[in-house]
């Protein structure tokens, strides 16, 4: 079949960088999508973007959908023939909606029953024609932020300035908000100029040729190798932070790199505010020497060619040094104001009009911090320094400097506790209190920073589900599922084994004495577990542990976390062992006989009938002895299994449904007794085995 190349081109006014890479691949996937649906063969497909445009380039695209050949299924034959042998409605409606008639069906046997088929034949339709529904493509897709222009009802990301739309030399026909299809586009905005493509091959060299690198992936790389040469040129070293070579890369459509400098005065101020400042505000990259030392340089990235790069640099210095020169200043007046000052402005400060000020905020934290570091048996520096800077961990959140760049929380209130006389313990704990702060940081590494992290995330968490602010689908404003991870990340780093039950139970008490909550307090415990297991149970996946495996180490209470990744694991270990098969199976059996009791109770010796009641209950009381002992999980899984000899013959020689009412119940306690053991580990009956 004869095939021809499909591009397609939105172009838009500037977008904010940051939604540039999703929406692009956003448009590649639904017309990929579409192309399958539509069952139109294709090569491969390519997608672009740049800051004014979205495009997808599709090679050898067929110009008709496949013909289609198949059997249509229709209704059985006692159903489509009655009883004098005469096609029924049935029959007659299951023809006439395939396009055939009675004449056609033939019937074929289906796991013993015979069933009306009619052949069916479906001409493709040529592509040309169905490419105008590449509009509806556009106007479905979603983004984070919209916006509206002129008197359009179109939501989108930025107002469309032109469509680009191609079949080999054929302009697809359709329009959006009043612009129409075309076979031309637009250059970079100040060296290019309006171009027509008269193929889509030639789409990315003409572009080129208009000062627009159209490729992201080349457009990164020519960005990297400029960093590289003016690194090696200057013996510098220049950090390449991921995120913000995106940022600058979809920011720009042809990229020149280029240096400044600033005064080194200004080195003088934290290493942070400095890198801050070039980076968030500025998008620049900062320069270090081999050893790590920060220069007083700049590399930042201009859309455009090399001419006046002077004056460009000159620009940029510029602007750069009022940023600083504002950060000396909020540097040198925060120095005057002391920690008791800043804590007495929490009072004033609503952190939330459901929740209170940081000052309450500030007060709850710091009772569950002293509360883990007791639990967790801190040793007395551990405790002290844990208590001081939860009482003041919030202190830099009034700072001249944090105000200014809030991306400096904790970083500051670091230096600045250390300037203030703290202990570098305290310090330390300050900043470390809101790790990890993305899915890539480091969890606390002291005692006193982790049991704060902690404390300070649980208490956010356990307000908001107190007050009615849960995640749901992609609203989560308050980060909750990212603290709730960095919970479980902390407490599995730090193997603490406090159980999430307490850490859930005894936040909720402080939300209670504040009168913050607005449901039960079993209402919220339940809801708290369940967002909990839902984190772990992401946690679990990504650790590549088995659906049902995940599912049975969460089938009962969290308990401790690092307990839990531990018996997931020893579960995984197991799972293709000889012999575990059959051994689930009889701890499963514990568990389904168990779940037939309504109640427990004491297990009465004297009702006894066989010896292997006996024999299972001798088993039961060893175990439950030894299983108080230090064990790893894998030697109490080990034990565990080691009952099914007994549970076996118990099964086999005993009906615990006995018609006795008395020996019934007692047998149902002893279930309930070895099924309370076993889901101590898991609910090994939620375990697929074969």
């Amino acid at each position: 079949m004869a095939k021809r190349d499909l591009l397609l081109e939105i172009g838009l006014e500037e977008m904010p960088a940051r939604f540039v890479t999703n929406s692009m691949d956003q448009l590649s996937d639904k017309i990929q999508a579409w192309l399958l649906e539509k069952k139109i063969n294709f090569e491969q497909i390519n997608a672009y973007s740049s800051p004014r445009r979205l495009a997808v380039f599709v090679s050898g695209v067929d110009e008709a959908q496949k013909d289609i050949h198949e059997e249509a299924k229709g209704p059985a034959r006692k159903i489509a023939i009655d009883a004098d042998g005469e096609w029924t409605k049935a029959a007659i409606g299951f023809c006439r909606g395939q396009g055939a008639s009675v004449d056609d069906i033939f019937f074929k046997e289906i796991k013993g029953v015979e069933y009306a088929h009619v052949k069916k034949f479906i001409q493709g339709q040529e592509t040309i024609g169905l490419l105008p529904e590449l509009q509806q493509i556009i106007t479905a897709m979603t983004f984070p932020k919209n916006m509206k222009w002129a008197n359009n009802d179109l939501r989108y990301i930025r107002p469309i300035k032109w469509l680009l739309a191609l079949f080999g030399n054929e302009i697809v026909p359709f329009s959006i908000t009043g612009v129409e299809t075309s076979n031309w586009t637009m250059g970079h905005r100040f060296l290019g100029n309006k171009i027509e493509i008269n193929q889509p091959i030639d789409y990315e060299k003409a572009l080129l040729g208009q000062y627009v690198i159209v490729d992201p992936k080349e457009r990164q790389a020519a960005i990297k190798e400029q960093l590289a040469k003016i690194a090696e040129e200057n013996e510098w070293v220049i950090p390449i932070d991921e995120d913000l070579l995106e940022e600058v890369n979809n920011l720009v459509e042809y990229p020149t790199a280029l240096f400044g400098r600033f005064e080194e005065e200004f080195l003088e101020i934290p290493a942070e505010v400095l890198v801050t400042s070039m980076k968030e505000h500025q998008r620049y990259f900062p320069v270090k020497s081999k050893e790590g030392k920060l220069l007083p340089f700049f590399v930042t990235v201009r859309n455009g060619g090399h001419e006046h790069l002077e004056k460009v640099a000159k620009g940029n210095e510029k602007v750069l040094r009022a940023r600083l020169s504002d950060a000396a200043f909020f540097y040198k007046e925060d120095q005057k104001t002391e920690i008791a000052a800043s804590l007495a402005k929490l009072k004033t400060i609503v952190y939330h009009e459901e929740i209170g000020t940081l000052a309450e905020k500030v007060n709850r934290v710091r009772k569950l911090t002293n509360e883990i570091a007791g639990t967790l048996n801190f040793n007395s520096e551990d405790k002290k320094a844990a208590d001081r800077a939860s009482e003041i961990c919030k202190f830099d959140l009034v700072t001249n400097m944090v105000y200014e760049f809030p991306e400096l929380q904790g970083f500051m209130g670091e230096k600045y506790a250390l300037q203030k006389g703290e202990t570098a313990e305290v310090a330390k704990a300050i900043n470390e209190h809101y790790m990890p702060r993305n899915a890539e940081d480091d969890t606390p590494s002291s005692n006193a920073g982790a049991a704060l992290s902690i404390a300070e995330k649980m208490d956010t968490i356990a307000a908001c589900f107190a007050i009615g602010i849960i995640p749901s689908g992609s609203q989560d404003p308050y980060a909750l599922r990212r603290q709730a991870t960095g919970i479980v990340q902390t407490l599995l780093n730090k193997e603490w084994n406090i159980t999430m039950e307490w850490l859930i139970d005894s936040a909720l008490t402080h939300i209670e004495e504040a009168r913050i909550a607005k449901k039960s307090r079993e209402e919220l415990t339940n809801e708290l577990i369940s967002f909990f297991k839902l984190r772990i149970k992401h946690i679990l996946q990504e650790k590549q542990v088995r659906y049902d495996l995940i599912e049975a180490v969460l089938g009962n209470e969290i308990g401790a976390i690092p307990s839990l990744v531990r018996r997931s694991e020893v579960l995984v270990s197991k799972k293709d062992d000889s012999g575990f098969k059959e051994s689930i199976e009889a701890l499963s059996r514990v568990l389904n006989i168990a779940s037939k009791a309504e109640k427990g109770g004491e297990i009465n010796r004297d009702l006894f009938e066989n010896e292997y009641e006996k024999n299972l209950y001798h088993k039961y009381m060893l175990l439950e002895d030894k299983l108080n002992n230090p064990l790893t999980e894998s030697e109490k899984f080990d034990l565990l299994v080691s009952m099914k000899p007994e549970i076996d013959e118990y099964f086999d020689n005993t009906m615990v449904m006995a018609d006795n009412h008395e020996i019934r119940q007692n047998r149902l306690t002893q279930m309930i007794r070895l099924a309370d053991m076993i889901k101590k580990f898991a609910n090994v009956n939620e375990i697929l085995v074969k």
